[in-house]
């Protein structure tokens, strides 16, 4: 049996983004091939398993693991979730059965070609949103210096794991212990601020801490479940602009965005018709992110011909189904919101335009408002809850 070091490993990985063309820039590679990502996974991560109805989370620990396995799962580039409903994996006693994701070490090539699409750079003032495990602000430090990284986590255990990592790693960037929303002012102003976790709209307290003609990358994301990476031009304290990028990048919900909690959701009765769209429709990327800005109050459950939205807020529901004739769809309605109505509108719209991925899709910011628009400016468009 072939045994390969971790700098062997890294290499490899790093040899294999880019010839997935990922990696370019010779800096952002310098940094993979240095970083040692073993560090930061810890002494365990959760292994995900999917039995019907349910998702098993089992922890995988180091010490119970050869150590050429262990460094082969490191260097797949793949994310390893680190905590579960704020369990750590290291202190969980067995498998967490049903729980949702709170940290996690998001898989290297997404990490490092999101800082190529930040134009991260040697020099360059970096504000990172969601310190996790720390591997992305290890990376941002190879690249930038370390004097030039401030790092934020709202989980103090999470927070401390990373510091550990970090310092054992040999990186003493700027670590703070606080709602990443908020940004660090103390350390402000940046040249670029990238978020590791969703949001539903962006907090001015944040652009506010971007220099003119900075850069904002951050994941655009909300309760339907759909996501949509937006790099961002900051022209001033209100106001910023940008495209969203190809490819299909997701993150956990920065925590104070995320749903409201709520029990089992009694499905009651309501007025009929028949759905003008397709329901599955929602099972695309973009149809999933086009429905969400149509009806930005709903949890969006279930999937394909069977879907339901959800207005905690105001008890309204959408549900939608098979018809009973096995002929298209029925919509039942009730609540005083018409999410469905909302949804179809907007999905016949971007169906309209051709049903472009979401790359084709911009967002502006300004005093009054955050628009997402499809196509140019002008013309279709919808409002984030701010």
């Amino acid at each position: 049996m072939t045994h390969h070091t971790a700098a062997e490993l890294r290499r490899r990985l790093v040899e294999q983004l880019v010839a997935d063309d990922v990696l370019h820039d010779p800096d952002v590679r310098r940094a993979a091939e240095t970083v040692p990502r073993e560090v930061f996974l810890g002494s365990a991560v959760y292994r995900p398993s999917s039995p019907p109805g349910v998702t098993v989370w089992t922890p995988v620990r180091h010490d119970d693991t050869p150590n050429d396995e262990w460094l082969s799962l490191t260097y797949q580039n793949k994310t390893w979730v680190t905590q579960v409903d704020g369990v750590l994996a290291e202190d969980a006693d067995g498998p967490v059965t049903g729980g949702s994701p709170t940290s996690s070490s998001t898989l290297p090539g997404v990490v490092l070609w999101m800082l190529e699409q930040a134009g991260l750079a040697r020099g360059r003032r970096v504000l990172v949103i969601g310190t996790g495990t720390g591997l992305s602000t290890a990376y941002a430090c190879g690249v930038a210096g370390e004097e030039c990284v401030t790092s934020v986590e709202t989980d103090a255990r999470a927070a401390e794991r990373a510091r550990k990592a970090l310092g054992e790693a040999g990186y003493a960037p700027t670590l703070v212990t606080a709602d990443g929303l908020a940004g660090c002012s103390d350390h402000a102003p940046y040249d670029i601020v990238i978020a590791f976790c969703s949001m539903r709209h962006i907090p001015y307290g944040l652009l506010q801490q971007v220099v003119p003609g900075g850069t904002f990358l951050v994941t655009l994301s909300g309760w339907g479940g759909a996501h949509g990476l937006v790099r961002l031009t900051v022209e001033d304290g209100d106001t910023a602009q940008g495209r969203f990028l190809p490819g299909y990048t997701s993150f956990m919900m920065a925590r104070p965005h995320d749903h409201p909690p709520h029990g089992p959701v009694e499905l009651l009765p309501g007025r009929e018709r028949p759905s003008r769209i397709d329901p599955a429709l929602l099972d695309d990327w973009t149809g999933r992110f086009v429905a969400q800005l149509a009806a930005p109050s709903a949890e969006r459950l279930g999937a394909g011909a069977e879907q339901v939205l959800l207005d905690v807020a105001t008890g309204s529901q959408a549900r939608v189904r098979t018809a009973d004739n096995g002929a298209g769809w029925t919509v039942s309605r009730r609540g005083p919101l018409d999410l469905w109505s909302s949804v179809e509108d907007a999905v016949t719209t971007w169906q309209s335009h051709g049903s472009p991925h979401v790359s084709e899709f911009s967002l502006t910011i300004t005093p009054g408002a955050q628009r997402v628009w499809l196509g140019e400016l002008g013309g279709s468009s919808w409002a984030l809850p701010v």
